[in-house]
């Protein structure tokens, strides 16, 4: 009788042990992803896999990368080849890391008075007029030559190949058929986007193969222009040059020119051909042996190193991770970094003495700390004054004064508009929404890209632009950013981000690398308008703060703030407003609530994030991505 006990309770013990073993050992939606050699993360499978197909040909991650921006604009990945790209780069030569600011600019006659004398207090979020010039091919080309090891030729064959026809996603086929109204006001737009013009359905179906013959002709140009400078005898780097030389001087220009004109745009020849990429030093802040790199002001990410430096005067760890405290502290430190953005942050070019030097310095970051508010939300919250700790007087301390926060309670949805948001909570029981037309422009998307390889090149992107209903310029197949839309047309809504020609505006793009000891640690960055930074920020926390693997850290639950003014639309704002986990337990909601926080909850909350870690015992690389979204990664 004993023996058959034993044999039971250890027959019982296996199988309790096969059971737990593998829900122990699977915590995340998606499994981690491990590589040794090489990894390529992005916001499309398809996409991921041109960036795969370069590292089989001998490419390193810059070719990787290049090649995945080639796919995800081809496959409209909430961008198109029109848009604009931001990458940090990690050079292991010169062991430092570079910026690329591939962002187009206002073009001729973009000025204040203008968008003021159609109406608008900022420029409109569609169409002609809110397009600034193309980026993204520029940005590819120059990453390409400077530091690809691979041809034009092989880095653009997925990007071709899908052109020429690829099987549409969801996403992308329900998206069009979504704004096909908006779509049939431009000519060239109508012609690509809708193949089924006066059926019941315009858009293409999820499947179906996706034919763009005009952006194949266009790419198919590049290659030629590359291919015909390495007969003439000519580098490959200055080859690649010669087709970036075609697109903005080159027959491309001009009907890139005439299309857009043609459709009512404002950029010109000139325009094209005097806007260049920018190789720039990026900026970056320590968090407790972290060195975190982000490009410059002309992009939000230093706020992102603010909120950083603010946090590092708390106990974040002590406070627990999303417990009412931690979530209040993040919050605050968000609300206070954002609203400097708003304020002080525009294109460097046009501003010479913009504070970044105060905005960055742990000082500035403590004295922001100690004004946090323990009590409740404060939802007054306004840019600081960081000249002080440059040693000198703020220049705009009169418009700094007259910097207004619309109040929450008169913040609400307008009249007309459709709600299909989720409801959100008040502490006296009262359910409110937030309306749609805003949410929408405040996540306006994007996709990101991270590479990494074992002779230590890491990169990360974040394009942008050219999302559907994007206008597309004549015959060439590419549709035209909409980033105009983040200028203002007066410096009581951000002196440093007036619309001017040849300005770039501050946009909400943002990639990051950190690095410890010295060496890479982690490439990360995410799609969502003015939720990256926050994002981000909260993704770092959860595994330097809180020991999660970055698998775990992208599909772990954050929140958003409302609270900084939107880059989009009509740059609103939701003060005190935030965006919740549904998993968030009842005791942390009540917590926030009598802090006077408006709760609004959703499933899923992380992002979606893309990120790389390495990891130096093994010597081996971890890639993530979110559990929700099309984001897909691929290592060996």
């Amino acid at each position: 009788m004993r023996r058959r006990f034993v044999i039971s309770f250890f027959l019982i013990v296996a199988a309790v042990s096969a059971i737990v073993s593998p829900l122990s050992a699977q915590r995340t939606a998606k499994p981690p992803l491990h590589g040794r050699h090489w990894m390529a993360v992005t916001g499309k499978p398809l996409a991921a896999t041109a960036g795969a197909m370069m590292f089989t040909k001998g490419g390193n991650a810059i070719d990787a990368a290049c090649a995945m921006l080639g796919a995800v604009t081809t496959m409209w990945d909430v961008l198109s080849w029109g848009g604009e790209t931001q990458a940090l780069i990690y050079h292991p030569g010169l062991k430092k890391v570079i910026g690329i600011n591939a962002l187009g600019v206002a073009p001729t006659g973009a000025t204040a008075e203008f968008y003021r004398g159609k109406g608008y207090r900022y420029p409109p979020e569609f169409g002609p007029l809110a397009a600034v010039t193309p980026g993204t091919p520029g940005g590819l080309l120059t990453m390409l030559a400077e530091y690809g090891k691979l041809s034009l030729k092989d880095v653009l064959a997925p990007a071709i190949e899908m052109a020429d026809g690829y099987a549409i996603e969801a996403q992308t086929a329900n998206l069009i058929e979504t704004n096909k109204a908006r779509i049939k006001q431009w000519k060239y737009s109508k012609a690509v986007y809708l193949p089924h013009l006066g059926e019941k359905r315009e858009a293409p179906e999820a499947g179906e193969v996706f034919v763009q013959k005009d952006l194949a002709v266009t790419l198919r140009k590049l290659v030629e222009a590359e291919q015909s400078a390495l007969k003439a005898g000519k580098s490959r780097k200055e080859a690649i040059y010669a087709a970036y030389d075609r697109f903005y001087k080159g027959d491309i220009a001009q009907e890139l020119v005439r299309g857009m004109q043609e459709e009512g745009g404002l950029f010109t020849l000139q325009d094209l051909a005097n806007w260049k990429v920018k190789i720039e030093e990026p900026l970056s802040t320590n968090y407790k042996g972290v060195e975190v790199y982000k490009l410059q002001q002309w992009q939000q990410g230093p706020a992102m190193l603010e909120a950083l430096n603010i946090l590092e005067n708390a106990d974040l760890k002590a406070m627990g991770y999303n417990s009412a405290r931690y979530l209040h502290t993040v919050y605050q430190a968000m609300s206070m970094a954002f609203a400097d953005r708003d304020f002080y942050y525009g294109d460097p070019a046009f501003a010479k003495d913009q504070p970044m030097k105060g905005l960055l310095s742990k000082e500035y970051g403590k004295a922001r700390y100690a004004q946090i508010d323990w009590t409740r939300s404060d939802t007054g919250i306004k840019p600081g004054d960081p000249y002080p700790f440059e040693g000198r007087a703020n220049p705009l301390k009169a418009q700094l004064d007259a910097w207004t926060v619309l109040p929450a309670s008169t913040n609400l949805p307008r009249s007309g508009q459709q709600d299909r948001l989720p409801p959100m909570e008040t502490v006296d029981g009262r359910r409110q929404t937030v309306d749609s037309a805003f949410k929408e422009a405040f996540y306006a998307g994007t996709t990101s890209i991270q590479a990494a390889d074992e002779e230590g090149w890491v990169i990360s992107v974040t394009p942008s632009g050219g999302w559907p209903p994007a206008v597309i310029a004549g015959r060439t197949g590419v549709g035209l950013s909409q980033r105009m839309q983040a200028f203002n047309t007066a410096p009581e809504d951000g002196p440093f981000n007036v619309v001017e020609p040849g300005k770039r505006p501050r946009v909400t793009l943002t990639p990051t690398l950190a690095f410890r000891d010295g060496t890479p640690y982690i490439a990360f960055s995410v799609q969502g308008g003015d939720s990256q930074d926050q994002n981000l920020l909260q993704f770092l926390l959860n595994v330097t703060e809180f020991g999660m693997t970055p698998q775990e850290a992208v599909e772990a639950p954050n929140i958003n703030s409302f609270q900084m003014r939107s880059s989009f639309g009509q740059h609103e704002s939701r003060p005190g407003r935030m965006l919740a986990a549904e998993s968030l337990p009842f005791y942390v909601r009540r917590d926030l609530l009598r802090m006077g926080y408006v709760l609004e909850f959703e499933e899923r909350t992380s992002g979606p994030i893309t990120a790389i870690l390495f990891d130096r015992k093994h010597k081996t690389m971890w890639g993530a991505a979110s559990n929700h979204g099309e984001d897909y990664g691929i290592g060996w």
